[in-house]
């Protein structure tokens, strides 16, 4: 029997080794798939954002080549000087710095313009694959190229080519605007997905336009056909696993299209990249299975070795069961027995140990001889009772012949005389047994110790924690909870958790349930979520990050739940002042010119639907420079913001002032009836700028000079009308300032509809 129990428990051992085993297996691959699913979630996230700024810049670039093509057949724009022709074709995005080249061809092909302002010189660009898909009509709209080197450099870039057409609908040339594809190499660069890793952007046809690593040789290199393009083809955006055509590296592909442009951006991680730490770190687990493994084993036999040692003594034990005092001398006790005069009749060898005497020097003795008169004086009450038939349990400190203090606990049972009826039964002495409890105390002693801790703990935390029974019911609340629920610990205990932290989606209101029930239901851990607020019983709120575990016994039952409650109101509060700041200047908290060019929108549709007028003012400040270098730039700033305030005071609530930038402001006045409405807000403007202006009790005095624009008088659009407001803004200020002019039409003298007097 002893080799069948020893088998079971060394195929048990195996067993639990071989689980131990399965568990760590299990998380290796679950730290795999985590690894996969956040790098697939990153590179979706980066693809999303490389996509979003290649198709902003698309977008900007394509509306300045619809405004060239639009303006190249106004014989009027194309009559200006050279100069100024260059400024009303060739906007600000064309100007900036990933614009490599700007030029305008004619019918046959060849440049007529530069956006450089330099001599069209004897080029011609028929041949281009872009020229030859306007001339023939296969193209409409947008084209975009094939990489190549511009006319002025060896720089690649990439050319962005729109048709236009005379006023007879034929076909009249090609605006190309050549993007150098340094840009994009930037933007790709910006990406550092780890060694062997990098980001690409095609043409849908399968091109290559830009890599990083940026290698030159790949640039207009085909890749249409292969494998990893057909899957880039097949849909907008996706995620996919293959090996690249260019260098045979295995990579978790990202890939998006750029919004209606013919173009796709991805990432490209290794997939080595993306499990080196994986692969680290599941070593490491499995190299501690193993040792776990072995261990459990180890003990086994161990335990097996031990198991058989211990059957041995029983079976000597069993053996001499008649001798009692074999008995009581192994137990790990101090067993006596004391007749009615509190004389020793029997002692084990325990006492040997804790007294030092032996049980053959006991016997006969009384009692305070061998605990001494202190000890003696504090039992004796005990005796006393158990004598009378009073079972005693009690406990008692006492040092033992080595000097060492033992917590004890002592019973005394009483031994009555059994051939007497019960009620006249004698007691003959007293069975004493004295336990040494101090493993026992100095357990107690940490598991207090520990609680007390885990409480401190609790408490000097900076998030909310409730614990909750089985039933969500309160059974404890830190001291932050306290304060967010506004619940006193003592007045919270028993109350069902919703009632004590009821929670709600943010900017709904609506009641959510409660993360702590849901972890009780399904005993899982919920959480954490965010967007979440609760909700005190004297109406403030706090924007929390919710999260829930479930407490089990160790069978596996659901005793209780904890819930904790991270306090994100200073976060979500910063988000907002954040999107303020996007669309409302820092210094003057005016609207920035993204929110005007919105309101603006706005504007102009309901103006069209109402059949009113919609004003546009540019304002430039007089003078504002001199007092900005003489007295600073502090000075100057809160110059800006005391005319700021009063700009405001002389509008409409409906109507918008935005600081352009520098001294320079714009005003829309929507829903207007006539130009009479907008000079009489102009000659306010100048009333306020007649008064002087308070700052660090200095008077100071400015002037302004303003341009205004009507729709839908002087253009259908906000861009018209803001270019045209700033010329009459000019006109005004090369006509001696403090005044307001009207434009008028294209070649004509703005008009001056309000001044100083």
């Amino acid at each position: 029997m002893r080799l069948s129990l020893s088998r079971r428990l060394i195929v048990l051992a195996l067993l639990l080794s071989l689980g131990i085993g399965a568990l760590f297996a299990r998380a290796i691959l679950t730290i795999r798939d985590d690894e996969w699913n956040y790098a697939r979630t990153t590179n979706s996230n980066l693809v999303q954002a490389l996509e979003k700024s290649v198709a902003r810049t698309l977008d900007s670039l394509d509306r300045s080549m619809v405004g060239m093509a639009a303006a190249i057949n106004r014989p009027d724009v194309m009559a200006l000087a050279p100069d100024l022709r260059a400024l009303v074709l060739f906007d600000h995005s064309l100007r900036s710095p990933e614009v490599a080249a700007v030029s305008v061809s004619d019918a046959h092909g060849n440049i007529v313009l530069r956006g450089n302002g330099a001599l069209p010189g004897q080029v011609n660009i028929a041949a281009k694959d872009y020229f030859v898909a306007h001339s023939s009509g296969a193209q409409e709209g947008l084209y975009i190229g094939k990489p190549q080197s511009t006319h002025l450099s060896e720089e690649f870039a990439l050319p962005l080519s729109r048709a236009y057409f005379d006023r007879h609908g034929a076909f009249a040339g090609v605006v190309v605007v050549a993007v150098r594809l340094s840009y994009f190499n930037d933007l790709l660069r910006a990406l550092d997905l780890g060694p062997q890793s990098g980001a690409n952007l095609f043409r849908s046809d399968g091109l290559v336009l830009a890599r990083y690593p940026y290698k030159g040789a790949d640039v207009g290199r085909s890749i249409a056909g292969t494998p990893n393009m057909l899957q880039l083809q097949a849909s907008t955006r996706g995620t996919f696993i293959g090996t690249a055509t260019l260098d045979g590296v295995r990579r978790l592909y990202s890939f998006q299209h750029v919004g209606a442009y013919p173009l796709i951006v991805n990432t490209a991680q290794a997939t080595d990249t993306i499990l080196a730490d994986w692969g680290r770190n599941a070593w490491l687990l499995g190299s501690f299975a193993l040792v776990l493994m072995a261990a459990c084993v180890g003990l086994s036999v161990l335990f097996v070795r031990e198991l058989g040692q211990r059957q041995r003594v029983s079976a000597q034990l069993q053996r001499a069961e008649h001798d009692v005092r074999t008995i009581l001398d192994n137990l790990p006790s101090m067993v006596s027995y004391w007749d009615c005069d509190q004389c020793n009749r029997f002692a084990n060898q325990a006492y040997q140990h804790w007294f030092g005497v032996t049980a053959e020097a006991l016997r006969n003795k009384h009692i305070s001889a061998v605990l001494g008169a202190v000890a003696y004086a504090h039992t004796e009450p005990y005796i006393e009772r158990a004598l009378q038939g009073q079972r005693q349990l009690f406990e008692r400190t006492m040092r033992d012949a080595q000097g060492v203090e033992r917590f004890t606990i002592v019973s005394y049972v009483p031994d009555m005389d059994s051939a007497l009826p019960p009620g006249a039964a004698a007691v003959r002495g007293v069975f004493v047994q004295i336990t040494d409890i101090t493993e026992r105390k100095r357990m107690e002693n940490e598991l207090f110790e520990e609680k007390e801790l885990m409480r401190l703990t609790l408490q000097s935390i900076g998030d909310a924690v409730l614990c909750t029974d089985a039933n969500a019911c309160v059974t404890y609340i830190n001291p932050v909870a306290e304060r967010m629920t506004g619940w006193r610990a003592f007045a919270a205990a028993g109350q069902h958790i919703d009632k004590v932290a009821p929670l709600c989606v943010a900017g709904s209101g609506a009641s959510d349930a409660s993360p702590l029930c849901q972890a009780l239901a399904h005993a899982r851990t919920v959480g954490p979520t965010p967007g979440v607020v609760l909700q005190r019983a004297d109406g403030q709120q706090f924007d929390v990050e919710e999260s829930a575990s479930p407490i089990t016994d160790r069978h596996g039952q659901v005793t209780g739940a904890v819930m904790v409650l991270h306090d994100v109101t200073e976060s979500v509060a910063m988000a907002a002042r954040l999107a303020r700041l996007a669309h409302y200047d820092a210094l003057t908290d005016l609207p920035n010119r993204v929110l005007l060019q919105d309101r603006a929108a706005q504007a102009l549709a309901l103006a069209r639907r109402a059949g009113q007028q919609v004003a546009v003012l540019y304002l430039d400040l007089d003078g504002f420079k001199q007092i900005n270098d003489t007295l600073g730039h502090e000075v100057g700033d809160l110059l800006l913001i005391e005319f700021a305030q009063r700009l405001g005071a002389v509008v409409r609530q409906s109507d918008s002032v935005c600081r352009q930038g520098g001294d320079e402001f714009v005003v829309l006045l929507p829903g207007l009836e006539s130009v009479e409405q907008a000079c009489v807000v102009a000659r306010k403007i100048l009333a306020i700028c007649a008064q002087s202006l308070q700052v660090h009790e200095c008077a100071l005095r400015i002037g302004v000079s303003g341009g205004i624009a009507m729709f839908p008088q002087h253009g259908e659009t906000f861009e018209e009308l803001a270019r045209n407001a700033d010329e009459a803004m000019y006109a005004a200020k090369r006509a001696g300032r403090m005044q307001f002019r009207l434009f008028v039409g294209e070649g004509m003298a703005p008009q001056r509809v309000a001044d100083a007097a």
